[in-house]
This record gives structure tokens, sequence and C-alpha cells, in this order.
């Protein structure tokens, strides 16, 4: 009995280590996602102020179209080193050799396979293990030139082109089954949506929602670019994007009508000029390129990220006391600011989520009703980085019913304000300025010397001793510890971390906001001999 009770202990053990591990590997994967997908503001800018509608620069619009287009392939690079042990560049050039083999091989083999997005994660968890690999490997003198970083994309093609033979089989087994997920979620109507929304927000504690956005945003559902005469009340459209079976059967020269889940443009007649290679996928894909249904999974943020977590920030300083409240006023109107400005929540999001998990629950419900709302409403709208004021009003022209979707945002705004207000009161609930004495949160200093806050964190975690990693997301530094025992959580909030998230058992996550580049940047600096005893803490 004993052996068996160790055994299913031991057993319990090893599932719950590797659960952990594939977290892990999960966080790590949405973390190098960040790299390619911050290209998309400056794409999505030239791209629309390079329009006819614009500033009609079409050398600028195509800049940024040659951005999206090669989309895939920036996902290959910025995998391939944000997987790597040191971010080497050897990575990305094998991030680009093993998606160019294995894109190549999987189309020769069978010219449908389209991997989309897909085959750029491929290609990049393929040349960063590569790396990993061997970046150090010695070879025979005779063969020293081949040896270390210069082995790395010969490895990562190697493997690429086996990788690429394998999916050429599979691969279209995989496509119709993502293609069936896509029309089942896009035609469940309000459930999915709903789901997605929620899932969203739920996921942004722990990092994943990166992961499940690139699916949503592009590799889900496809269509293909057209160029159109735009004629009558149709004049400013000169491009579509329609259902790849149907752009098969269009004859340039003649006349369609083209048809939209759109409550606006449900049908554009229009005369076919040119019928294009160009297949995009994902809703984000297909908003840019012309699809008018497209926009269905990104037009309910806007109402949630440009007035609805203002309510929510301006709820919170009416509940703080008043004694506290131009000590917390100022932090809740920056980050208020910043998510209505730019679409960037986390800052403000990671200000209640650990003093009020019921909050942020509501929070990603609301969510997901805001995306369902929205839909009900006929609207759409998309963005290239986040969805506040400034993709808002970039890309109003290519939007259905945006006027709607601002009354649809201030009702939001008026529901975060009021509920938010309710609960915190009618049931305690801490949040900035209500925290304990013990767990209330002093920002850093504006006027502190530069790297002296790096220092701060970097004493706090126990010193370089015992950090292992050191690396940053946009709003968190993500690290691996020694022994994550030592790092005091109560100084680091003090220093002004808005959370802390533990995975596993050394890795752990601190939440900054927009300071998280500059200080992962500046931390690494810091010599590691550097005596740090001087080093005043909170």
């Amino acid at each position: 009995m004993t052996k068996i009770s160790f055994s299913n202990e031991y057993s319990k053990s090893y599932r719950g280590k590797q659960q952990v591990n594939i977290l892990g590997y999960a966080q790590k994967l949405g973390k190098a996602l960040m790299l390619p997908i911050a290209t998309l503001p400056i794409a999505a800018l030239l791209l629309r102020l390079g329009q006819g509608d614009l500033l009609d620069i079409p050398f600028m619009a195509q800049a940024g179209g040659a951005i999206f287009g090669n989309l895939p392939l920036l996902f290959g690079l910025g995998i391939a080193i944000g997987l790597s042990k040191d971010g080497n560049g050897a990575a990305g050039l094998a991030g680009a050799v093993a998606y160019f083999v294995l894109t190549a091989t999987a189309t020769t083999i069978n010219a449908d396979v389209n991997m989309s997005f897909f085959g750029g994660i491929f290609a990049g968890i393929i040349a960063g293990h590569s790396y990993n690999a061997f970046h150090a490997t010695r070879l025979p003198e005779w063969l020293a030139f081949f040896a270390g970083k210069r082995l790395v994309p010969i490895m990562a093609g190697l493997f690429a082109l086996v990788a690429g033979a394998v999916s050429g089989v599979v691969w279209p087994g995989i496509q119709s089954g993502l293609d069936a997920l896509a029309h089942a979620v896009s035609t469940s109507g309000a459930v999915g949506q709903f789901v997605y929304g929620t899932l969203n927000r739920a996921l942004i504690p722990v990092g994943l929602h990166h992961v499940l956005n690139s699916y949503f945003w592009f590799g889900m559902g496809t269509c293909q670019e057209i160029i159109v005469a735009g004629q009558g009340a149709f004049a400013n459209i000169t491009q579509l994007c329609v259902d790849p079976a149907l752009a098969k059967t269009l004859v340039v020269g003649q006349e369609h009508t083209f048809t939209f889940a759109n409550s606006v443009t449900p049908e554009i007649t229009t005369v076919v000029k040119e019928v294009t290679e160009t297949v995009k996928s994902g809703d984000l894909h297909r908003f840019f390129g012309g699809d008018k249904g497209a926009g269905v999974f990104m037009n309910g943020f806007f109402p949630v990220m440009m007035f609805g977590l203002p309510g929510a920030a301006l709820a919170m300083y009416l509940a703080a006391p008043a004694e506290k409240r131009s000590q917390v006023g100022g932090a809740l109107f920056s980050v208020a600011f910043c998510s209505f400005l730019t679409g960037i929540t986390e800052p403000l999001e990671f200000m209640f989520v650990f003093l009020a998990p019921a909050l942020y629950a509501m929070h990603a419900v609301f969510t997901g009703l805001s995306l369902v709302v929205a839909n009900m409403f006929g609207t759409l709208h998309g963005f290239g980085f986040s969805a506040g004021l400034i993709d808002f009003v970039l890309n109003w022209g290519l939007a259905t019913k945006p006027f709607t979707l601002l009354l649809i945002g201030l009702a939001f705004g008026a529901l975060y304000f009021f509920t938010f207000s309710f609960a915190i009161r009618a049931f305690n609930l801490k949040s900035p300025g209500r925290e304990d004495d013990d767990e209330a949160v002093a920002a850093p200093a504006g006027d502190a010397p530069k790297g002296e806050v790096a220092r701060q964190y970097l004493k706090a975690l126990g010193g370089h001793e015992n950090l292992t990693s050191i690396d940053a997301c946009i709003t968190r530094l993500r690290l691996t510890l020694k022994d994550r025992s030592i790092a005091d959580e109560v100084v680091l909030k003090k220093l002004g971390a808005k959370g802390v998230v533990k995975l596993g058992e050394n890795n752990l996550q601190v939440i900054l906001g927009p300071l998280a580049e500059i200080v992962a940047g500046e931390m690494k600096a810091i010599g590691a001999g550097e005596d740090l005893s001087d080093v005043k803490l909170p």
C-alpha cells in the first residue's frame, strides 16, 4: 500500500511539474511573439496614412503592407531570437532559413498548404532550439569553419526540411480542422465573441493572452485580395478581400456583386481589375486587407480600453479615502489616460488584479460582453496595435458605424464606473488607496539617478547571484531565480511594482508598467560583482 501511495504521489508531482513546464513554455512563447507584434503599429500607420482617403502616398501604403505581408517571416525571426539563450542575431538568421525551407518544402509537396503565421511560429521554435543546442558546438579542424553559431542555420534548415516534409502531408488535415474551428467560432455569434473577449482578459495575469490573440488576429479565417474599380457610392474602395474560393471564379473586367457580413455595406457591386495572389489570414489582416466583414474580434475592445477602464479608474479614485486621493490620483490618471490613448491597459489592470480579483473577474466578463454588444449593433473596427484613441481615429475610414461604437463606449464607461463603485463599497474590496497599511504601494521617484531604481529592484530580488535570467515583456519583468523565497515582495511593491506573479518553482514576473523594458536593461547592465550593500530600500 505504501508503495502504491508513493507511486501515486510521485505521479501527481510529475504531472504538476509537467503542467508547470508547459505553462512556462507557453509564456515564453507568448513573450517571444511580442517582438514581431511590436512592428504592427508602424505597419498600420504607414498602411493607413498612405491610402487614398488620407495622404494618398502609394509607396507609404506599400511599405506598411510589406510588413503585414511578411509577418509570418517576422514571427520566425522574432520567436527564434526570443527563445534563444542570449538573444543572438544568429538565431534570427536561423529563423529566416527555417521559415523559407519549411514553407517551400511543404508547398512543394502540396500546393494547397497555407501555414500562415503558424509557419513562422514553427520555424522560430525550430531555430530557437537549434541555436540553444548547437551555438557552442565544436567540430573537427577540417570542418571548424562551420562550427559554433555558423552551424545553427545549417541545422535549423535541416530540421525545417524534415518538418516541411511532414507538414506537406499532415498540414492539409490540420488546416481543414483549423478552418472548421474558425468557421464554428465565427458563426457561433455572441457565444464565440463572449468567450474570446473574456479569455483575452482572464489570461493577462499569466501572460498567455498573446498566444490566444495570435490565432484570432493572424490565423482565423482567410480571404484573398482583389483590386476593383471603385465607383458610385463605393468610389473610395479600390481593394477588397474575399473568400479564396470565390476569388478563383472571378473574371477580370467583369462586374461582380460581393456580399459581406456587414450591416452598412452588405453588398458592393464593382468591376474586378485584378485578382492578386495575396491571401490574408486572421481578423486583423483581413480588416486591413479590405474584408468588409472583418473586425468582429477587435471592435469590442475599444469601449473597454477607451472608456470602461478609465471609468473603473475614476471609481477607484473616488472610493479611496479622501486623505489618500492625492497619493493615488496621479497614478490612476496616468494609467487611465494611457489606456484611453494607446490601448495599453496592463498598468491599470495590475493596479487592482491582485488587490481585488473579484473586480478583475468583472472586468473580464465585461470585456466579453463588450464584444457581444459591439457586434450586436453592427459595428466593425480594427487596430494595428491596440484599441486606443490613436487606432480608433486612424482607422475610422475603414470602420463600420464607428460613431455607434463611441456611444457604446460611453455606456461601458458608465457601467464600469457604477459597478466598480458599488462593488468596492458594498463588499469592502481593496483598491488603490484602500490597501492595508503594510501593503501600500509607493511609486518610484521620478528624479532617481539613472540605474538607481534598477539597483533597488536587483537588491530586492537577491542580486545577480540569485538571478539566472532577466527579461522583459512591455509591462513586466520576466525573471528566473535560483531561490524565489529571497525575493522580497513587500519591497518590490513599495518600489512601484503593480503586482508579482509566481510561476513554477523559480519563475517570477514583476509587473512594472511601461518602464519594464528600461529597468530590465539597466539591471542587465549592472556588473555581477557590483556591491549593492549601500543601495537603500524602502
